[in-house]
């Protein structure tokens, strides 16, 4: 599955608990990275800074479901059981 465009739930939903740039204590869950644009695309996508946890984070449809509020909700669920 390819990650769609725009959603921005695996960047938002799930804690981080490792450095971001401009969020060196990681991120709470819900909390929006800051290092998500306005249109929901990550501003280190490509880039070395990017966190490993975000490189190895990919796109399945059990976690992603149909779309963008189902990924969110989704993601959200899995947090909390975590």
């Amino acid at each position: 599955m390819d990650c769609r465009l725009g959603c921005g739930a695996c960047c938002i939903a799930p804690s981080i608990s490792t450095p971001i740039p401009g969020m060196p204590d990681g991120k709470p869950a819900g909390v929006r990275c800051v290092q998500l644009n306005d249109n929901n695309l990550c501003r280190l996508f490509g880039k070395p800074e990017r966190p490993k946890v975000c490189l190895q984070f990919k796109a399945m449809k059990d976690v992603c479901g149909d779309s963008n509020s189902q990924a969110f909700a989704i993601i959200t669920e899995l947090e909390a059981a975590t």
